[in-house]
């Protein structure tokens, strides 16, 4: 018998498994969602976020807080007589009382080996910190962050080529489908929870913008961990200065290359640029105010040459 579920979560990703866990038929009687936001160039026009968007299409309730630490947030909850909550990447945290508030608890899809990494931004610190694998984990939520224990995982490996946006498309994939499998373990009694080992753990802060600008002077597998953890979206970035005017660009995709120079210069043809030890090669980056393009248009643009720097 289908499970009947309420639903969690906010971005694209969360947008995912919503969809995932209708197609395999379970009741989903209401979403919680972020309220809608400011959008568009000039920021004047209120967005839906996509699961807000996908269950309207589908029917479903949304409800929209801006917190859920009322008591009339309780008791709306449990009046839903749900059988579990399904959260991703909702937003807010959960009080006991939410946790608490259907039958069988509630579940998160987290983008992480847990305990490595609990927190607001896995993905991208699994990449800026060099990880070779990463992966989805489904868990019974408890009042910690990311602590609770864990009922499925499936790892993914990372390469040196793997961007921040790439990863999150396949662990979005995989958090899907991994769900599905999950609940329909709990469904028929056979779920199995292990509690989470606290030796590893790591925090995934929350990507601020002080740390988004390159650091030249760091050794090139760092600066292209940084480039390709923070891309597409915040973006690393750098100044360059094209005649009299300086400029910020957007540093999207890299590479390893060899060579040695000042931090910052141009080494090689092609963008070939000297980090603190080795050097980079940039193949993706994007200037303000245009669209991303390849190291070759951006040069016939930009007429950089050997010698010039990065700032």
């Amino acid at each position: 018998m289908p499970l009947r579920l309420i639903f969690m979560g906010t971005p694209e990703f969360s947008a995912q498994t919503l969809r995932a866990i209708l197609d395999a038929g379970h009741e989903v009687v209401a979403v919680y969602s972020q309220p809608p936001r400011p959008a568009g160039r000039r920021g004047l026009e209120l967005t839906k976020s996509p699961v807000h968007q996908l269950a309207e299409a589908e029917g479903i309730e949304v409800r929209t807080p801006v917190s859920l630490k009322q008591e009339t947030e309780h008791e709306a909850f449990r009046a839903l007589g749900a059988d579990a909550a399904i959260v991703v990447a909702y937003g807010l945290l959960l009080p006991k009382a939410i946790l608490e508030g259907t039958r069988l608890g509630a579940f998160n899809g987290h983008a992480s080996l847990l305990p490595r990494w609990r927190g607001a931004a896995p993905i991208q610190r699994s990449i800026m910190a060099g990880d070779e694998r990463t992966g989805m984990m489904i868990m019974k939520m408890d009042e910690g962050l990311d602590t609770g224990p864990v009922a499925m995982t499936e790892e993914v490996p990372i390469n040196g080529e793997t961007t921040a946006g790439a990863l999150h498309d396949e662990l979005m994939n995989v958090g899907g489908r991994l769900m599905v499998k999950a609940l329909a373990a709990l469904e028929a009694g056979t779920l199995k929870l292990t509690p989470q080992e606290e030796d590893g753990a790591t925090y995934a802060r929350k990507i601020g913008k002080d740390e988004t600008r390159v650091d030249w002077s760091l050794p090139a597998a760092q600066v292209d961990r940084h480039i390709r953890g923070l891309s597409p979206f915040p973006g690393a970035w750098c100044e360059m200065k094209v005649g009299e005017k300086v400029e910020r660009v957007k540093l999207l995709r890299s590479i390893l290359a060899d060579g040695a120079g000042e931090p910052g210069e141009i080494i090689a043809d092609g963008l070939v640029v000297a980090c603190g030890q080795g050097a980079i090669k940039l193949i993706e980056v994007q200037r303000a105010g245009g669209k991303p393009m390849s190291a070759d248009e951006f040069l016939r643009g930009a007429k950089l040459v050997k010698g010039d720097r990065f700032l």
